[in-house]
């Protein structure tokens, strides 16, 4: 299989309708929530009249530790390492968030354009 073929493969677009309760929730379909590996949260983002769904990343405690070691080897130890390794952990935070804000006005400036083909793609009303 060619590269371009797998590609296309990897871009459909899946697409299921789905009822809002009066409570205004959702219930995501079993299978796009194990494709996506979903566990009890996600991100909404609301751009270009659309709501997209993706998973929360999960890796603080990971970084918690490149911190640590990153520390550790500048010669940090006892409580001085417990001090610096807070004050450094209370500006990752605005620091993401700075980073996550630039990203979200890139993917508004890079979606200002964007023309919705679910319908072209899903028409249901072929003549045969």
């Amino acid at each position: 299989m060619s590269e371009n073929m797998k590609n296309r493969e990897v871009e459909k677009i899946k697409k299921r309708r789905i009822r809002i309760s009066s409570k205004r929730q959702i219930t995501i379909p079993s299978k796009y929530y194990d494709e996506m590996g979903l566990n009890g949260e996600i991100d909404c983002i609301f751009a270009n009249n659309m709501l997209i769904l993706t998973p929360v990343e999960k890796g603080n405690d990971s970084f918690a530790e490149e911190i640590l070691e990153d520390l550790i080897a500048q010669g940090y130890s006892g409580q001085k390492l417990l001090r610096e390794f807070k004050r450094v952990k209370k500006r990752v935070r605005p620091a993401v968030e700075k980073l996550i804000t630039a990203a979200d006005e890139l993917a508004r400036e890079a979606s200002a354009g964007y023309i919705d083909k679910t319908d072209e793609i899903f028409n249901d009303d072929e003549e045969e």
